[in-house]
């Protein structure tokens, strides 16, 4: 059920494999091909994520996600629709069908050995849907969790299958298998069927996470290294919907000792990928250094006593804005990115990115903007953050909290390049469905300025 082209790593494995051995342009930056808004499969696999305490975003195929999130958000073209229904905590079913520019579907299913607590399209928190901007949590060592393990597939009329398996193998060790089939026309120099398995093992212990993975197609094999420099966060006692953090009697803050004068406070992180083929006789790598604020030196909201003046402070910009820098660098093809993301206000979000290729001296300046859409009214909205940090959430009390009144129920996102592209899209709800919609222009083609134009639905239930 959950297509390739759907899962957070997968993709990137591939498209990597594609581009070091096709002598492509490699575009060093991390691209996750996941469409802007989540499909309902990724939000499975986030939530069997989630429940299992595994920590997805302690991966170098991950470094830049929240750069991509507004540089690289990916506008549906034609006409989509997805529904899809949960019966039960362990099974799911998905249906889909695109409508423009031509007609297909695909019908697929989720088991997990877990019970998973999925909201409906109409209640669940519109940030969990979207990619967006976010300054994600220090790196934790995973839960020690029982052995869990998640199976989907996927099968469209074309005859194609993909099918994924996922198991958790120890505490710190996951595994996944991938696999795909594509009939494809009998055309001459070409395969009646294009398949693939795909392996992937991922190690994390917190400090350091380390990935392997192989494709069967190509005979690639990879590795994987992500180094989080400083301290470990502490262990997660509870869920982010509902916080209730023991006391930190004795600990410190892990700012406490970086904190210095002037400049942003914020901790480091390293990573290379290396990927090696001895079929197609291709060597590619890149390596990458990223850097992350860390939350307010003061004291998070829920350790505050809570008093009228504390809201109004709260309310205030923190003493630094949540900004992530990055860049990445790729030896062989000879090309170089930086990315800088900053959130500037409480719904406003900044990204800007320059690539240039050190060989060809082809360059390209990205600029990039998202703004959440609230229902202007007096009250908090649960997926309120001043900083997209998950310890760093500001916390009222239940009577402080509205009745739907300034909930965020809409993004827009624009997005300008020196190669002419613009692209806006907008993702919201109305009423029990998510809508995305958005378009691609060219201000430099007369005959054809706008590229693409795309609206997407979706529709999901639970038990």
């Amino acid at each position: 059920m959950i297509p390739i082209h759907d899962l957070p790593g997968w993709s990137m494995f591939m498209y990597l494999r594609r581009g070091i051995l096709s002598g492509e342009l490699y575009q060093a930056k991390i691209i996750l091909t996941l469409s802007n808004m989540h499909p309902f499969a990724t939000y499975v696999l986030r939530s069997y994520y989630k429940a299992t305490g595994w920590n997805e975003d302690n991966l170098y195929a991950n470094l830049t996600r929240s750069s991509n999130a507004i540089l690289d958000f990916s506008v549906p073209k034609g006409l989509h629709l997805s529904i899809s229904k949960s019966p039960n905590s362990l099974f799911r079913t998905t249906y889909s069908m695109t409508a423009m520019p031509s007609l297909n579907g695909s019908v697929g299913y989720i088991f997990t050995s877990c019970d998973l607590s999925l909201r409906a399209s109409g209640n669940v928190p519109f940030k969990d849907m979207i990619e967006r901007f976010k300054v994600y949590d220090q790196p934790r060592r995973p839960e020690g969790k029982e052995e869990e393990w998640l199976a989907g597939e996927r099968i469209d009329p074309r005859g194609r299958l993909d099918a994924l398996y996922s198991t958790r193998i120890s505490p710190t060790m996951q595994g996944l298998v991938a696999a795909v089939s594509h009939p494809s026309p009998n055309l001459p120099g070409q395969s009646g069927n294009t398949s693939n398995v795909m392996f992937n093992l991922q190690h994390d212990v917190g400090k350091w996470c380390t990935e392997y993975s192989y494709s069967a197609e190509d005979g690639m094999w990879g590795l994987r290294v992500l180094h989080n420099f400083g301290r470990l966060g502490l262990p997660v006692e509870s869920s982010d919907d509902n916080p209730t953090p023991s006391p930190r009697v004795g600990l410190k803050r892990v700012d406490e000792e970086d904190a210095v004068e002037g400049g942003l406070k914020g901790r480091v992180s390293a990573g290379a990928e290396l990927y090696v083929s001895a079929k197609e006789k291709s060597l590619g790598g890149s390596f990458g250094l990223r850097f992350t604020t860390l939350p307010d030196a003061t004291p998070p909201s829920f350790q505050v006593p809570f008093t009228p003046n504390s809201i109004s402070s709260a309310k205030g910009q923190p003493s630094q804005p949540p900004t992530t820098i990055t860049a990445l660098f790729n030896p062989i093809l000879g090309h170089m990115s930086g990315a800088y993301s900053a959130q500037v206000s409480r719904d406003l979000c900044l990204s800007s990115r320059f690539d240039f290729n050190v060989y060809s001296f082809e360059s390209e300046w990205t600029m990039g903007a998202e703004w959440w859409m609230r229902r202007s009214s007096l009250g908090t909205d649960p997926d309120t953050e001043t900083q997209g940090h998950s310890s760093h959430l500001i916390r009222y009390p239940s009577s402080s909290k509205p009745d739907g009144k300034n909930e965020v129920h809409g993004v827009v996102k624009a997005r300008a390049s020196t190669n002419n592209d613009i692209s806006l899209m907008w993702e919201g709800r109305l009423r029990n469905m998510l809508v995305s919609l958005g378009i691609v222009s060219d201000f430099s083609s007369r005959s054809k300025p706008i590229k693409a134009i795309g609206l997407e639905l979706s529709y999901f239930s639970s038990s």
